[in-house]
């Protein structure tokens, strides 16, 4: 089943925009899932004709398409606690201003309200992203924290969100959150709480990336069938696990990417620990034909080399026809 194979652009937000597109383009892919930082992507142009036409025009002139936009990073401080440096670092001055933390959360979330109304401006219908999180802080339970502390977490998620999805709704739009630790959802069974937090709203989804699944030793095939009326988007990312000699953890203590204590590490697509090949076959399976968006996170390889690398391991696996097998996969898993 051939897909649209596109670049997300978050990690080349170092270069112009017209420069990843005309890489993009050189080497073959279908489209960009635009970034909303670097020059990439201003959705508070959204209103600005000359503008979103510029940006059309440079896809067009490299031979590209465009089907999804990103805001990662504004989606991040929408529902984290604390607000911290690490924002500042990530934030634009616009989302940042005086650093005061309810108001950076607050002007978030007006910046994803842009994001939803740039997408709608060109003629895109998914945005991908992250949520933050008031209660990722208590992921390591002690001291322990209180069931109703974690219901305030999510209820916080929904009050924040809620709003945001209203302007989504309006335009014709549907936000694909990332299920990655130090998000709302970050594993199976907070995705259920999420879900059920948001009142299944069909404008809220997800954004499958099997990487942060891997690491988690949670099935990343079991939940494209579970979850297969809210995968809205596909991002093709491998890990690679490093655990098992006694000293490397799955926290990973800390260290940088790349170091070879670390328990796990993001590593060129086709050459980790996902089970891509019934991982394809499930997306036939459940229907799922929107774009397969290439996520360069490798600290290990050239970028250059691993980015057209990875496009031709997608487009092979992309043609796979639906088969049985997947299900034999998904449940037959070991408990």
């Amino acid at each position: 089943m051939a897909r649209p194979i596109t670049l997300f652009t978050g990690q080349w937000a170092d270069l112009p925009f017209e420069e990843v597109a005309r890489l993009a383009g050189e080497w073959g892919y279908d489209g960009l899932e635009i970034a909303s930082w670097g020059d990439h992507l201003d959705v508070a142009r959204h209103d600005d004709a000359a503008y979103v036409a510029g940006r059309k025009e440079i896809l067009e002139r490299n031979g590209l398409q465009v089907w999804t936009i990103s805001n990662h990073l504004a989606g991040q401080a929408v529902c984290d606690d604390p607000i911290d440096q690490r924002h500042r670092d990530i934030l634009s001055d616009r989302v940042w201003g005086d650093g005061d933390p309810e108001g950076v959360r607050q002007r978030a979330a007006e910046e994803l309200k842009n994001t939803a109304r740039m997408a709608a401006a060109l003629g895109v219908t998914t945005v991908t992203g992250f949520t933050g999180s008031s209660i990722w802080k208590y992921v390591a339970m002690f001291p322990p924290a209180s069931e109703a502390m974690v219901d305030a977490g999510y209820e916080d998620f929904a009050e924040r969100w809620s709003p945001i999805l209203d302007v989504f709704e309006e335009v014709g739009v549907r936000f694909a959150h990332e299920v990655h630790p130090s998000e709302i959802a970050y594993d199976y069974w907070t995705t259920v709480r999420t879900l059920e937090a948001i009142g299944d709203r069909p404008s809220f989804g997800l954004n499958w990336d099997p990487s942060h699944m891997v690491w988690q030793d949670i099935d990343p095939v079991g939940f494209l069938w579970d979850f297969k009326d809210r995968i809205y988007h596909v991002h093709c990312k491998d890990t690679k696990r490093r655990t098992g000699n006694g000293r490397n953890g799955r926290l990973s203590s800390h260290l940088p990417w790349a170091d070879p204590r670390r328990g796990w590490d993001f590593i060129s697509t086709g050459h980790g620990d996902v089970p891509w090949e019934n991982a394809f076959r499930m997306l036939n399976a459940i229907g799922y034909d929107g774009p397969l968006s290439v996520e360069w996170e490798d600290a290990g390889m050239d970028r250059l080399v691993g980015a057209p690398e990875a496009l031709g391991f997608v487009r092979k696996l992309s043609t796979y026809e639906p088969s049985a097998a997947a299900f034999d996969a998904a449940f037959s898993t070991k408990s």
